[in-house]
């Protein structure tokens, strides 16, 4: 009888520690209420369905949707995506990303096709194209890539060529399948400040991801010297600022020509929460420490995405030549 009570007791002892982490997850929710800088506006519809018609009819995936941008309205509008390779599914398990988590589908051959034939469609001046990560596969897809730049050249000879890489596991020679297919901008994001890998990016390693973007910069120097590097991060962790600061001298070791910088906005509630929301002033300082270290163009502010404004930023790094 004694066991018993005692058992009941600490089971609604349990129950309710287990109430008030739910009221105090509840009160941290209301705590960070998004800030007006972050408020967005609504375009066209009209021109938001017809890219969603075209990508639907293609059998296409954007990053635009499965990563929920905030910025879908504004580029849609404008009639540009990022398309997203190697279908909707991811082998890894970031802790911030919306995108699902399982075992993929194999690869669509007529994917490099459609995705040229969207570009062409659209007529896009610049387009980026990004991936799940496909650690399924013996090359990482990173041939599934190579076809995809070399489609969308076939279609869009003026079109520039943006890619968004995952890091291959460290693959060089994966890494090298894509390069030899000489995109214009090529662009692996860090994703978070080295202390938070584990958290954040629990099957990447920071060493790894630099040592890519060093290695791509090499070929930049030696194969294409009109080709860009490029990478980006998220703040709103738990990273100080002095921390993004040396992340961004991390950049500038291995050379890396442009950098994003831009508010982490939780997908849904079981991804990780945004510890704050950081504010435009110090997104700012960020950019003037960036341009003060040499980077070509740093875009950095509360809803700076990879591609969002992705050929200024091109553009930018050009003129400062």
């Amino acid at each position: 009888m004694i066991e018993y009570q005692f058992a009941a007791a600490s089971g609604f002892m349990i129950e309710e520690k287990v109430l008030v982490q739910k009221f105090l997850n509840r009160k941290q929710r209301e705590r960070l209420k998004k800030p007006d800088w972050l408020k967005i506006k609504l375009g066209d519809p009209r021109n938001q369905n017809a890219v969603l018609e075209l990508i639907d009819g293609l059998n296409l995936h954007t990053v635009c949707q499965e990563a929920k941008c905030p910025n879908i309205f504004e580029c849609w509008t404008d009639k540009t995506a990022t398309f997203m390779l190697g279908g909707d599914t991811c082998t890894r398990h970031c802790g911030f990303c919306a995108v699902n988590k399982a075992v993929p589908g194999p690869l669509d051959p007529l994917e490099p096709q459609h995705v040229a034939e969207a570009v062409k469609h659209l007529g896009l001046a610049h387009t980026v194209i990004t991936s799940v990560n496909r650690d399924d596969l013996p090359d990482g897809a990173s041939m599934h890539w190579a076809e995809t730049i070399t489609k969308v050249r076939e279609l869009n000879s003026e079109c520039k060529v943006e890619v968004l890489i995952p890091d291959f596991n460290g693959d060089e020679s994966a890494l090298n399948n894509v390069l030899r297919a000489r995109p214009d901008v090529l662009n692996h994001n860090t994703e978070t400040i080295a202390r938070l890998y584990r958290r954040v990016r629990p099957d990447a390693i920071y060493e790894q991801s630099m040592e890519l973007l060093g290695r791509a910069a090499k070929w930049r120097d030696t194969e294409q010297p009109e080709m860009f590097t490029k990478s980006g991060i998220m703040v709103g962790l738990g990273e100080e600022f002095e921390e993004v600061v040396d992340l961004m001298r991390d950049l500038r070791k291995v050379s890396c020509d442009i950098m994003t910088i831009g508010q982490y906005l939780q997908p849904y509630e079981k991804r990780l929460p945004v510890e704050r929301y950081v504010t435009p002033e110090e997104f700012a300082e960020w950019k003037k420490i960036g341009e003060a270290m040499g980077f070509k163009h740093v875009e950095s502010s509360p809803l700076t995405r990879s591609s969002y404004h992705a050929r200024e930023q091109a553009d930018n790094g050009t003129s400062k030549e």
